[in-house]
């Protein structure tokens, strides 16, 4: 298994507490690889420029755009490791690098027209990304306002481009944890409209998951976690207006995201 995040903290490695036997770890750096990009470029498309046209282009490796680029092509081959074993990709809740993907693409075909150069992973991106039977794309949110409206603004997102999420997982979940303390109470019922919106509204599929006291940190917490995930597949799962697959879901720890578990 592969487990690939942009974070820059990189939290997941210190969720699997050096105890992930099968697992690898590794982050996407946008510095590194704007880095290994640009020198790249200029020696492709930049190779045969005068000097007035490659002044140009190296001003426009200098903005955000080439970062982003970056990225996505990182993005891109991390995916395209799906072929030999599992990967989840673990991103931002904007989903930024998504929302390039169309536009990335027509990037580079505008570089292969110059030089001929385009990465196959970068051509076979978005199909993979659309195949329900490669990629498992999941959002997760906890259940207040602003994380299932942002989630909620990405599915919008994800859907103009072809890309339709499997499931929705509910993190941290007061309501589901049943407490006994009544703020608490009243904080869990508070959730209820959020569940209900996510249940009845957005998601083809939901997964609610307790919340717990404690960061689920290392092999033994992570497994309980996981029999709860389970438990909330065959017993607290909610449907939706309709049913895609199967799912297949890695809990986040932060308020709201995507997962993209791919084969």
């Amino acid at each position: 298994v592969q487990l690939t995040t942009t974070d820059p903290a990189a939290h997941v490695a210190g969720v699997l507490g050096g105890d992930a036997s099968g697992v690898q770890v590794a982050r996407i750096d946008p510095v590194a690889e704007t880095a290994a990009y640009t020198p790249e470029v200029l020696a492709a498309a930049g190779r045969d420029l005068d000097p007035g046209a490659r002044a140009v282009l190296e001003e426009d490796l200098a903005s955000a755009c080439p970062e982003e680029i970056a990225v996505f092509r990182a993005f891109a081959r991390t995916v395209a490791r799906a072929q030999d074993g599992f990967v989840v990709l673990d991103t931002a809740p904007t989903g930024h690098t998504l929302l390039l993907l169309d536009a990335a693409r027509s990037y580079h075909r505008e570089l292969d027209r110059q030089t001929g150069q385009l990465p196959d992973q970068v051509v076979h991106l978005l199909d993979r990304l659309r195949d329900p039977l490669h990629t498992d794309v999941l959002l997760v949110a906890v259940p207040e306002a602003t994380p299932v409206h942002e989630a909620a603004r990405l599915q919008v997102d994800l859907v103009r481009s072809g890309i339709t999420p499997t499931a929705w997982v509910v993190n941290q979940s007061l309501l589901a944890s049943t407490p006994t303390d009544p703020t608490l109470r009243a904080r869990a019922n508070e959730e209820a409209r959020h569940l209900h919106e996510v249940s009845t509204g957005l998601a083809l599929r939901t997964v609610v998951l307790p919340h717990s006291p404690a960061p689920p940190v290392g092999a033994h917490l992570l497994r309980e976690l996981g029999g709860d995930l389970t438990a909330s597949i065959t017993g607290r799962l909610i449907q939706g207006p309709s049913t895609p697959g199967r799912t297949q879901a890695r809990p986040s720890t932060r308020p709201s995201g995507w997962s993209a578990p791919t084969r």
